[in-house]
Formats: structure tokens, sequence, C-alpha cells
């Protein structure tokens, strides 16, 4: 019943058989930009929700050789794979809570109600994983060609993924009752980064983009460690760069001598990157 169930039947013996999916303002959800509410048959719920995504995502022309080829922002094929899972594999008994689709300015966020099966290992994506906890649907969804049951929907999501290397895919368990997936858009930040910085040539602002971005991401080393992690130039340029960025208060130098100090982004600085 589940399955097939519609209307007033469904809204009333399965009220949370539904996906709740949005596109928020910023990174947070505080901001509305558009919201929709899928209900009835679950194999189309699936399709909708990924019609819902196509929506609010970019899609741009890539040039290769003499050939112009499109390109979304994420790996799409990915993104219907963990949707698909998520209406296979959620658990149907968990009452309260349905599933949630989130389209932020950074990333999409699908969250599924209950734990991930314990024969599933997110971290061996390229391995192939099969397991079913509600063995009435996935049956119909194969026989509908949304699924195979050969475990090869992770082996699928991870072979997109190596088409994107600016996307970041993580997973979650949320309090042993949901199951999220992320997929993270790493070029985000980085034009945030590079808005920050003013005042300078094309060229270095470019380098120093990647020079904030390293100490973003892994904040406290010192010029040497940033000099090997970078491949921006030798010792004494990023010095220069480091005076740089110090001058537009955009970084700061704590500790007591350069050898066992390191460098952090300063609190201006992540005010803005945290800006929607």
């Amino acid at each position: 019943m589940i399955l097939f169930s519609e209307g007033d039947f469904r809204r009333t013996y399965f009220p949370y058989a539904k996906i709740e999916c949005a596109r928020f303002k910023g990174t947070d959800t505080s901001v509305f930009i558009d919201q929709k509410t899928i209900e009835g048959n679950l194999a189309a719920q699936a399709e909708q929700a990924y019609d819902f995504i196509l929506r609010h995502i970019n899609k741009s022309a890539v040039v290769e050789g003499v050939y112009t080829n499109s390109r979304w922002q994420y790996p799409v094929i990915a993104v219907r794979e963990a949707i698909r899972n998520a209406v296979v594999h959620r658990d149907y008994a968990l009452t309260g809570r349905d599933i949630k689709v989130a389209i932020f300015d950074d990333m999409i966020e699908i969250t599924s109600p209950g734990k991930l099966l314990p024969s599933i290992d997110f971290d061996e994506l390229e391995a192939r994983q099969s397991d079913i906890r509600n063995k009435v649907i996935a049956p119909v969804f194969k026989k509908v060609g949304l699924i195979d049951q050969w475990g090869n929907g992770l082996k699928l999501i991870a072979g997109e993924l190596k088409d994107y290397p600016e996307i970041e895919f993580k997973w979650f368990e949320r309090g042993g009752l949901q199951f999220q997936v992320q997929f993270i858009d790493k070029e985000y930040k980085t034009q945030q980064i590079d808005g920050a910085i003013d005042g300078v040539s094309k060229a270095l602002k470019r380098k120093l983009t990647v020079l904030v971005k390293a100490i973003l991401n892994d904040e406290g080393k010192n010029i040497a460690d940033y000099t090997a992690d970078t491949n921006l130039g030798s010792h004494r340029t990023l010095e220069r760069y480091m005076q740089q960025l110090r001058k537009g208060g955009l970084i700061e130098f704590r500790g007591e001598a350069t050898q066992t100090g390191g460098y952090y982004l300063t609190e201006t600085l992540k005010a803005e990157l945290s800006k929607k």
C-alpha cells in the first residue's frame, strides 16, 4: 500500500512517506527560495525530487576540441542515485520523519530516516555492496529500472565523482535515526575568498586565493608548511604573500616565534566567508 496509495488514504496512514524539497538562500535554512512537498507513488517521488534539483542547479557549456558539451554543476547521476537509495532504503517504521532534499549555495544535502544498513560501508564506495531493508519496495524499483539490486549504486556514485574533483562527497549518521549524504561544492569557498581579496592583479589574486584556501583548510601551520602544500613558489615568495594578506586583514600570525607559531584566518575574514 505504501508503494501505490494516493490522496487522503496515504496522508492518513502513511503521512511521512514523502519527500520535502527546498532550495535555500545562502548556506543555512533561514530563507527559502523554493519549496515542494512530493507525495504519491514512491518511484515517482524519487524522479520528481531529482527534477526539483535540476531546476535549481547550474548547467554550463564546456568546449572540448571542436565540440561543445553541457556539464551540470553537480554530478547529477550520483545525486539521482542517492535520492533513489534514500527512498528504497529509508526506515518507514520511523514516524514523524520524512526524506529531505536541501539545496544550498554550497551543497546538495539528502537526509533519510533510519540508520545505514550494517553491511553497507560508504567509505568503500567502489566496492559492490547490496543489502535491502524494504524487501517489497526494492524489487518494484528494480522492475521499473530505477535500481539493479546488484550493489552497483555506490560504484556508480564513485565513478561520477571522479569526473567532478571540485565536488566533495560526505556521509553522516545523525543520532542513529537519520542517514545523510552531502555533495559539497569546494569551489564555493574559493569564490568567496577571491571576492575578499582586493587591490591586486588577477594573477596575484589567484595565488593569494590558493594560499588563503590552504590556510582555511588547515590553520596553524608555518610558512615552510604552506610553501610545501601550495607549490606557489619559494619560502621567500610565501613570506611576501603572507605579508600582503596580513596587511589586508585577512590572516594573522599567532605564536611566540616563526618556528613554533602559525597562520590563521582573521575573525573578520571568517565572518565575511560565513555571510549568506
